[in-house]
């Protein structure tokens, strides 16, 4: 214990003695003494509240230091010298705050945050290797401690955070996205919804898509940004078209990872894109033309339909989605619209059987991104149409039945697209009368009839007088 009292008193006093020297390499040699002994828990656990204090100092001194430089040749020799004394102070301050709740909170009380941030504002230009040594400290000191995480966001949201985020040093955006990952929580998030703040969040889903790797944007995105209603539609509204697709992109991946009984997305959110996907849905048929003017908004109708098909398929507590005004009615109406362009000629809606290039994967992104368009338009009319008598009845008295029983076809410009069929027939036939009646009628008038059905195996039966979709037995 001796030894140990006198290795603090000793390091104590070299860091103190920096104060009253012109700075040498010796005393980068020093820094480096503390920084080391920190990475000890017991050492950690036992400095003195002293050696904080006069690396207080010294730091504060180099951050007067170096926003005081001319930059001339003298000055510049200096700065580099500062800038290593910098760099260790935050190396020293970065340990000093591991699993130490005691050391995080002397150093947030005696001032090393505002002195800390300071000097990130200054080297965000200048330094990157010191830059990420102060980014680091930042986010040791706010793991597990709220006090300081709230110090950090006051001081630093949104200017600085969203500067350290445009940084050309692809390590300072990733340990600045983990400071801000670390900071968050739902009030901060709405904060960020408005609009002097907004660019801070437009800028993590700007690096969400050009920059995916860096895990800790999506883990802003995904745990925080899309629990927020009120953030993703002020995000949406001020996107590109290119950006809204990544964001569906995330919003779709978060609904395939997430439990389907307690999806932590808001029912607000799947009612902001249904209407989203009714104001735009349009601007997916001007493909047909070939026109590339408006590919962009027919990619961001097409990733909003595979969002809400995902939403419907299962997850309760967005089958609220069937009742959405005049979705069904919108879905069909685009159904109709698009079978009717392929049909009329050949464009990118006309059904093919060309499987060369098929690879068997309905998510492969290989393909044309209107590719299973139509097929999923028939996969959201059926669940929609689940269970939900109304919406069955609505389907038949806009005729969509027969539209769906006509696309029963293989089709390479629709992978699966028979199997949604099926799907929805089956939705739509499930304890309604009317509609058995109807399909049954169809076969007698020969028109629109279900023969496409029963080159795929599938027969409509009569059952104790309801009409049921059964597979055909392969001894038949």
């Amino acid at each position: 214990m001796a030894a140990s009292t006198d290795s603090n008193s000793n390091i104590s006093a070299s860091i103190a003695g920096i104060l009253n020297e012109k700075h040498c390499a010796e005393h980068v040699q020093a820094l480096k003494t503390f920084t080391a002994a920190l990475r000890d828990k017991e050492y950690r656990d036992t400095v003195e509240e002293e050696a904080f204090s006069s690396l207080f100092k010294v730091l504060s001194r180099l951050c007067d230091e170096l926003q005081s430089a001319t930059g001339d040749d003298g000055d510049l020799q200096s700065s580099a010298l500062q800038l290593q004394l910098t760099a260790e102070c935050f190396r020293a301050q970065r340990n000093a705050c591991v699993q130490s709740t005691r050391n995080q909170c002397l150093l947030r009380e005696l001032g090393f945050i505002d002195v800390s941030l300071k000097l990130l504002s200054f080297l965000q230009a200048r330094n990157s290797e010191t830059l990420r040594c102060g980014i680091q400290f930042l986010g040791n000191l706010a793991v597990g401690n709220q006090m300081c995480k709230d110090d950090i966001w006051r001081m630093s949201f949104p200017d600085l955070l969203l500067q350290l985020l445009r940084v050309d040093d692809e390590k300072v955006v990733n340990y600045s996205s983990m400071v801000l990952h670390t900071c968050l929580d739902e009030t901060k998030v709405e904060e960020l919804s408005e609009p002097q703040n907004i660019q801070l969040a437009l800028r993590v889903m700007d690096l969400c898509r050009n920059q995916p790797d860096l895990d800790w944007t999506v883990l802003i995105a995904t745990q925080h940004f899309l629990n927020s209603s009120t953030l993703v539609e002020k995000m949406y509204s001020g996107m590109s078209h290119h950006e809204r697709v990544t964001l569906l992109e995330l919003l779709f991946a978060q609904l395939r990872e997430e439990d389907s009984e307690q999806c932590s997305i808001p029912p607000s959110v799947a009612q902001f894109l249904a209407s989203s996907f009714q104001k735009c849905c349009g601007a997916v048929l001007t493909l047909a033309t070939g026109s590339a003017s408006s590919d962009e908004e027919a990619l961001t109708v097409i990733s909003l339909l595979d969002v809400l098909c995902e939403m419907t398929s299962d997850h309760k507590q967005f089958m609220f989605l069937q009742e959405h005004p005049d979705l069904l009615v919108t879905t069909v109406e685009l159904l109709e619209q698009v079978h009717a362009i392929g049909k009329a000629s050949k464009n990118i809606f006309s059904s093919a059987q060309n499987f060369s290039s098929f690879s068997g994967d309905e998510d492969s992104s290989s393909h044309s991104p209107v590719i299973s368009f139509k097929a999923h338009l028939i996969r959201l009319i059926g669940n929609l149409c689940h269970s939900n008598t109304n919406n069955q009845n609505k389907v038949r008295e806009l005729e969509g039945i027969p539209l769906i029983l006509d696309n029963c076809n293989i089709d390479s410009n629709n992978p699966f697209i028979s199997q949604w069929a099926i799907f929805a027939i089956r939705n739509l036939l499930e304890h309604n009368t009317q509609n058995q009646e109807l399909v049954a009628s169809l076969e007698r008038r020969g028109t629109a009839d279900y023969s496409a059905l029963k080159e795929l195996g599938f027969l409509v039966e009569e059952r104790d007088g309801s009409l049921l979709l059964k597979p055909v037995r392969k001894d038949s």
